[in-house]
């Protein structure tokens, strides 16, 4: 049971290492673009290419998909980023329940978006856990955890994709201590637990009043969705990368000292924090294309940004 791209490495991983896939559950297609046609989830899509049977329920509780699932015996049904809570009848159905495959290293992160917060956040370890699941958010006794260390210039976007390959690594190790009966439950408790809440847009409007660090990080944590934006001479300009500048390459004295002035220094682009200075190296001026800082300034001249 999955949904967005995340999930695809799950069932590649499961597919690769040879085990008999009954069905991919997935959520319903769902109107995109301009003409509002249907689209098919990533899962489903790779079901598909893999010759697998989908199902496509639109409530997971609904009595005639349960009565498939039952028809299709599964010895354990694997869940990684299903978008729906589950209920008891569905995760009593298989003999040995249902693991979810989490995006996190819990009880770190449990909820929505365990990626995008932990590099907000800057935590120094990310990686993925298999979850006994239960009826709570996320709550579920620990099977198996692997860790890694996010690089300085990790994105949202690139420790997602490592995330879902090594989260697909995971399940396989877990499956197979499952068939070993070498497998062990660890209760999470509550000590050290965070929540990740869904990401929205208007979370990627910048308050230059923040400090430089924690700016730079909420960056690449929402690149390349939402993304991160400010405004200047009343338009929108998104903010696609930007980097802590070496220790006195910029002077904040330059700009007034105002949080949100904009520096203009040997064809770089800076802005003042509340506290400390970033540089922008890719932005997309309202109505443009991405481009480089340096070609920004040769068609604008920001004062400042709000």
């Amino acid at each position: 049971m999955g949904t967005p791209d995340f999930a695809v490495g799950t069932l590649d991983a499961l597919h690769a290492a040879g085990h008999q896939i009954l069905a991919a559950v997935s959520q319903p297609d769902k109107p995109k673009g301009r003409h509002a046609e249907l689209q098919p989830t990533p899962v489903k899509e790779r079901a598909m290419q893999l010759g697998i049977p989908v199902l496509q329920p639109v409530k997971a509780d609904d009595p005639a998909f349960l009565a498939q699932l039952s028809e299709l015996a599964p010895e354990v049904i694997v869940v990684t980023a299903y978008g729906k809570l589950l209920k008891k009848e569905l995760l009593e159905l298989p003999p040995h329940g249902c693991i979810n495959v989490h995006a996190s290293l819990l009880p770190r992160w449990r909820g929505a978006a365990p990626i995008q917060w932990a590099v907000i956040e800057g935590d120094p370890k990310a990686g993925v856990c298999t979850m006994q699941m239960d009826e709570g958010l996320d709550t579920g006794d620990v099977l198996m955890r692997s860790e890694i260390v996010p690089a300085p210039d990790e994105t949202g976007g690139s420790l997602f994709d490592k995330l879902s390959v090594l989260g697909g690594e995971l399940i396989v190790e877990t499956l197979a201590a499952l068939e070993a009966g070498t497998l062990t439950r660890t209760p999470q408790g509550e000590e050290g637990m965070t929540y990740a809440r869904m990401l929205t847009k208007d979370m990627g409007e910048i308050d230059w009043r923040e400090d430089a660090v924690k700016i730079e990080r909420l960056v690449r944590g929402l690149y390349p969705w939402p993304g991160t934006y400010t405004h200047t001479g009343g338009k929108l300009l998104k903010i696609h990368k930007a980097a802590l500048p070496a220790e006195g390459s910029v002077d904040v004295a330059d700009a007034g000292q105002e949080p949100g002035s904009a520096v203009v220094k040997d064809g770089r682009l800076f802005a003042v924090c509340g506290s400390g200075v970033l540089e922008l190296l890719e932005v997309q001026p309202e109505g443009k294309k991405r481009m480089a800082a340096a070609d920004y300034l040769r068609g604008y001249h920001p004062e400042r940004f709000e």
